[in-house]
């Protein structure tokens, strides 16, 4: 099933919006209508939001891996002090590590203080893509409840107008106005709590990244300084 039924049927779970005398697809275009205009900026954030997840799904399962082999295969040369072979892998290696180490290998005649300068400043840049995207994650789950707030709000005012222009209040006409406006609330906290979720997931990931990079690039500052006191 879908994910847009998965969060339609969420909704449905509420108390007073069930309709069993409507079909799914009858469901859906009833709470469409009754949330008004307000689910048009929810629907954005929910669609911006799952092709953002399945993009960063792909990126980081992609560069996760090739990082972990790569990772596999310099610590092999570098235990071996084979800086050069090194060097030219790190070259070749399309991968956010790669490019840090070959920063720091190619200014390593330099001395540690430009060499460890090229590597954080590449670092900085390789962690800034790795979280490209996920702004847009944390934007979409903060404002996805706020945008279901602010149409309960405005749904609430219109059931109170409706209540004025009829002059007397009715169960009814309070019950349902109020039915009606709570619909974007559900919808908005509905979007927003697997947006986090997923947003989280992915700065953890990115994280145990770094951590790995970082573990890494030690084990080659410290390879390149035991070649430099062996051939010192």
């Amino acid at each position: 099933m879908s994910s847009l039924g998965s969060y339609a049927i969420a909704l449905m779970q509420i108390p007073g919006l069930e309709a069993p005398e409507m079909s799914f697809g009858e469901q859906m275009a009833q709470m469409w209508k009754d949330g008004g205009w307000m689910m048009w900026p929810l629907a954005a954030c929910l669609v911006l939001g799952l092709v953002i997840i399945v993009w960063k799904l792909i990126d980081l399962s992609v560069k996760g891996a090739r990082t972990r082999k790569f990772l596999r295969e310099v610590d092999a040369l570098l235990t071996q002090r084979k800086v050069k072979e090194s060097l030219a892998l790190a070259r070749e290696s399309n991968t956010p590590i790669g490019k840090i180490m070959a920063a720091g290998l190619e200014r390593h005649h330099e001395g540690s203080e430009r060499m460890l300068k090229a590597i954080e400043n590449t670092g900085l840049l390789e962690m800034a893509s790795l979280e490209r995207g996920l702004i847009w994650l944390a934007t979409c789950s903060t404002v996805a409840p706020l945008l279901g707030f602010l149409g309960t709000v405005l749904g609430m005012i219109e059931a109170f107008a409706a209540i004025e222009n009829a002059g007397e209040v009715e169960a009814t006409l309070v019950a349902g106005g109020i039915k009606v406006a709570l619909i974007t609330t559900a919808a908005g906290l509905v979007i927003a709590i697997p947006i986090n979720i997923a947003h989280n997931y992915f700065v953890s990931v990115i994280d145990s990244m770094v951590i790995d990079m970082e573990e890494s690039v030690q084990r080659m500052v410290d390879a390149l300084h035991e070649s430099e006191a062996v051939a010192g």
